[in-house]
């Protein structure tokens, strides 16, 4: 399957690139703003103890982590998009023409 996916990332170019950007903006939203949001639930906690569970502290820290998983993967399929759009413009092949 990985042999396939990356087949068609080197011949088909420009879809590649589209991927890219598309990577790169769902990057910049889930991942705006997420370290003051997370430092700012991690303050609650200190400040108010474990009685802010009750109030939805606790869902609002897992979504706030799953959110920053969610921003990784976009980050490594960008740089995946960046190595194969790289390593095709850098190669000595040549394509044919």
């Amino acid at each position: 399957m990985q042999k396939i996916l990356t087949k068609l990332a080197f011949k088909h170019w420009w879809a590649t690139f589209f991927l890219m950007g598309i990577f790169f903006l769902l990057f910049g939203v889930t991942s705006l703003n997420l370290f003051v949001l997370l430092k700012a639930n991690i303050d609650l906690y200190l400040e108010y103890g474990t009685m802010v569970i009750a109030d939805g502290a606790l869902r609002q820290l897992v979504e706030l982590i799953g959110y920053g998983y969610l921003s990784l993967l976009f980050y490594v399929l960008f740089k995946t998009c960046e190595r194969v759009l790289v390593e095709r413009l850098t190669s000595d092949k040549r394509p044919d023409a």
